[in-house]
């Protein structure tokens, strides 16, 4: 096996730049002015083509072509779970559109984060909508054709109802709350209060 052969396999497989020092450990035998002489040879080997070897301040490692730099960016599609109150201002928002940022915390219950909507104006789900003709001129929410498409709607309609959720699974078919009638004896000893 050749030292430059070595070399080059040490420079592709480390996953940090290397000193001279650092090199000399698979080269006992080598001087530091052999190493110097093989890294330079090295480096014109592959002046030019799609990766060259760089000598960073005594470090050295395989770089991509300055020129390549720009073609080598790449877009990468990240696919991030909503969080629940993601899910559940989406979910307010596509049943009740359009409606206000206060309206969509009345009916959550809490107050909803900045970063939620922002979650969804960035996924493209929801938009501005127009502003309420009320003091303050609120802005209002609706959800957008990408919202649509993604959910395989053609009209905001199309969306399930509550006895589609319910015999789906997704929705308890019996109320949240039950209040229980009240009896008759009640009433009569409220009477009896009453007239006493």
């Amino acid at each position: 096996m050749t030292d430059i052969r070595l070399l080059e396999a040490i420079l592709f497989a480390t996953d940090k730049p290397l000193q001279v020092a650092d090199l000399m450990q698979w080269f006992p035998d080598a001087q530091d002015v052999e190493i110097h002489a093989l890294l330079k040879k090295l480096k014109q080997d592959y002046e030019g083509r799609g990766v060259e070897l760089c000598d960073n301040g005594g470090y050295w490692s395989f770089k991509t072509a300055p020129d390549l730099g720009e073609a080598m960016n790449m877009e990468v599609e990240v696919e991030r779970k909503l969080s629940r109150a993601a899910q559940e201002t989406l979910a307010i928002i596509a049943y009740h559109q359009p409606l206000t940022r206060a309206e969509i915390e009345n009916i959550r219950g809490v107050a909803t984060g900045r970063g939620t909507l922002d979650i969804l104006v960035e996924s493209g789900w929801v938009k501005p909508g127009r502003r309420r003709e009320t003091p303050g001129r609120p802005l209002t929410w609706v959800t957008t054709s990408a919202f649509l498409s993604h959910f395989n709607l053609e009209t905001i309609t199309d969306l399930p109802g509550i006895d589609d959720l319910k015999s789906a699974g997704l929705l308890d078919r019996k109320p949240a709350v039950q209040v229980a009638p009240l009896s008759g004896e009640l009433f009569e000893e409220d009477e009896e209060q009453e007239t006493a």
